[in-house]
């Protein structure tokens, strides 16, 4: 049989707990019975409820999953943590075959849940659709491979790369439309960053449940807009302490800015494992060496002016082929925008 279709089913049922899950990966489950009938489904809601295999087998009373077969994107787990092993519930309801995405990278699991089903009779099919479920996860994989926080930029600009005139006007570039989308791009990060000079111009909002903003001086005033929703983490380079909501963290200086390798270390220390960077040119620059992501949106409209600000402002040089690369993963249009996604290629 041709699993695929409800891998594919897997991977939209977990997206429906994006932003939600953090630590834990997204994960989606379909059960079949032993005529290949589906017969439940399940995902993972939120970190610290059911994984997807239990959500999708806890929903069955009669035992018509028996010798029936399990699809889910990510190994089944093999230990003890939120809640009990999934393998164990697999093996005590009767499944005869499970069908994996992709191995679980997480070396508490990596291998031992497959093992465990097949020590038990159980045949295990595993790599269906393997890199999209490996996409799905991107972030989940890079903490559990590297221990860095997940890093993402998010730029908005017209079509010849400005993110505002010369005078520092830029609502709006880009539609309502478009906003929208970003809205929801934040929700699958942890935390979004952002700098004194974004907040001094623009004066945003940022509604987020963690924040991380990088003020070197303590330029900022607490009672703007931003500081009035979320867990607010401060990077600057003389406080250390929490203090009316804000998390003040003193930070070293590299090269006359704040140390942003730092910055990542410590946030991924405070527990956040992924970050959305929602910022002007220097950030946009400085964070493009850590960077794993982009997503780019571009507005038709052009300045047409040199003077304008522009999305990545971080060197000088004097042969393209110094240029940085990268891989468009996809176009989206948010008329009459556009978003094109796009990852770095190791160089």
């Amino acid at each position: 049989m041709n699993y695929e279709n409800y891998m594919k089913k897997c991977i939209e049922l977990a997206k429906n707990g994006e932003g939600q899950t953090s630590p834990n990966p997204m994960v989606g489950c379909v059960v079949l019975d032993k005529n290949e009938n589906e017969i439940s489904t399940g995902y993972h809601h939120k970190y610290g409820d059911n994984h997807a295999e239990r959500d999708a087998l806890l929903k069955l009373h009669n035992g018509e999953e028996k010798g029936g077969t399990l699809i889910v994107n990510l190994e089944p787990c093999s230990h003890h943590g939120k809640t009990p092993p999934c393998a164990d519930l697999i093996i005590e309801r009767g499944l005869k075959k499970v069908v994996i995405g992709m191995q679980d990278v997480n070396p508490i699991v990596a291998g031992n849940g497959i093992n465990k089903l097949q020590k038990a009779g159980i045949e295990v099919i595993s790599g269906i659709m393997e890199e999209e479920c490996k996409k799905l996860n991107e972030i989940f994989i890079k903490n559990m491979t590297q221990n860095k926080c997940f890093i993402a930029i998010k730029t908005a600009t017209t079509l010849d790369g400005k993110i505002a005139t010369s005078n520092g006007s830029s609502k709006w570039i880009t539609s309502s439309t478009a906003r929208e989308k970003v809205k929801e791009i934040r929700n699958c990060y942890d935390a979004i960053m952002t700098t004194s000079s974004t907040i001094l111009a623009d004066n945003p909002t940022m509604l987020h449940r963690k924040k991380i903003i990088l003020d070197r001086r303590l330029k900022t005033n607490l009672e703007a807009p931003i500081y009035k929703n979320g867990e607010i983490y401060l990077f600057n380079e003389t406080l250390d302490m929490f203090e009316g909501g804000v998390n003040f963290i003193k930070t070293p200086v590299k090269a006359n800015k704040l140390d942003l390798e730092f910055v990542f270390e410590r946030a991924y220390e405070l527990g956040i494992k992924s970050i959305l960077i929602e910022s002007g040119g220097i950030l946009n620059g400085s964070a493009l060496k850590y960077a794993d992501k982009i997503y780019h949106f571009i507005a038709p409209k052009i300045t047409g002016d040199n003077s304008s600000l522009s999305c990545f402002n971080f060197q000088k040089i004097n042969d393209i082929n110094n240029s940085l690369n990268f891989e468009i993963e996809s176009i989206e249009h948010f008329e009459p925008d556009i978003l094109l996604t796009y990852y770095p290629i190791n160089q």
